[in-house]
């Protein structure tokens, strides 16, 4: 019994260990986020200029530039991150992502409207359409897979997503293809990007992302018991309904948030939480922490990269985290047999 109480806090010491690490690297990332663009700065300027600001050009595109898109990928990246892997526990679907229950769709549908309805062509205009067109969608796949005897099981949800998003998708096209003014709007949002967000952006939805973010956090023990199965979590007493509608919710908080001042950023959510579980299991507890500071760091550095891709201009990050992403997502599914969630 000794030996393995030693054990098991070795493993917790490890895995500790890991996040601490995960969190410097991030902390790393950051630094050259902000230090690297068009106009390359010391990471000597980009320190100083955090405790000695004096209005300097340098520091002046510190903090009204790329200070405030790298703290928005940080928190779109961990909101990412987050909603994967609760979507990967909640419909026990290894493949599952932001699209699988018609979110992006919902937000990018809503956008559509607010162009083609209502004129609306900045960010900062349709920010919150994104975001109620994200609820709505996920409210009406909740709807839609919790009718019948059954309830709102993972294999009814993913199936209710599909079909919503399906639809969406239809109405986006179909717009997008008549009308050229539309198509120009929404072509670099739907893309996935960071640029030109500025901290008024930010503000608007990090009360959502943190309400989010903390929900998720709490959620480790409670989708660690519906994992053993429905049955034996009822018996250990686990309330199987209410965590599967708070799990919803925070998803929709994480993924609405992000989704509308970012845009749709794939393979972000999808491959994130596979390598969380190769470095520290199925465990809730430690795979939703690890799932969001390893997004973060790939949020970043894709942006980062973006920006020194090309010689002239920049890669959006959805393009990065796309072409980054699907060799990763590729290698983990070659490597190593997918768990079954």
């Amino acid at each position: 019994m000794r030996r393995r109480t030693s054990a098991h806090a070795r493993v917790h010491l490890m895995r500790a260990g890991g996040l601490l690490a995960a969190i410097g690297a991030l902390a790393l990332c950051v630094m050259l986020s902000v230090s690297v663009g068009a106009k390359p700065i010391p990471l000597a300027t980009v320190a100083d200029a955090l405790w000695n600001f004096d209005g300097g050009y340098d520091q002046s595109v510190i903090f009204e530039l790329r200070l405030p898109r790298t703290i928005l990928g940080v928190f779109v990246g961990m909101a990412l991150g987050l909603a994967g892997a609760l979507m990967q526990a909640l419909t026990r679907n290894p493949l599952a992502d932001p699209g699988v229950l018609g979110i992006n769709a919902g937000a990018a549908a809503a956008v559509v409207v607010a162009i083609f309805v209502f004129g609306l062509t900045s960010v900062s205009a349709y920010v919150w359409f994104a975001f109620l067109g994200a609820a709505v969608a996920a409210v009406a796949v909740y709807t839609l897979g919790a009718r019948g005897r059954s309830g709102a099981t993972p294999i009814r949800l993913a199936l209710a997503g599909t079909a919503v998003g399906a639809v969406l998708m239809g109405f986006i096209h179909g717009v997008i293809v008549t009308n050229n003014f539309v198509f120009d709007q929404i072509r670099f949002w739907q893309v996935g990007s960071l640029v030109g967000r500025d901290i008024g952006i930010f503000l608007k939805i990090l009360p959502f992302l943190l309400v989010g973010i903390v929900v998720a956090l709490f959620l480790g023990p409670a989708l660690n018991a519906i994992a053993l199965g429905e049955d034996l979590a009822a018996a250990l007493g686990a309330h199987i309904n209410r965590t599967r509608l708070v799990t919803a919710l925070a998803i929709v908080l994480l993924c609405g948030g992000a989704t509308a001042a970012a845009g749709p950023i794939g393979f972000v959510g999808l491959t994130v939480p596979h390598v969380a579980r190769a470095i520290v299991g199925p465990d809730q507890r430690w795979l939703l922490p690890y799932s969001a500071v390893l997004a973060a760091i790939l949020l970043t550095g894709a942006d980062t990269l973006g920006r020194v891709v090309l010689p002239n201009g920049e890669l959006e990050v959805g393009i990065i985290t796309a072409l980054v992403g699907a060799p990763v997502f590729i290698a983990l599914v070659r490597r190593t047999k997918m768990a079954s969630l």
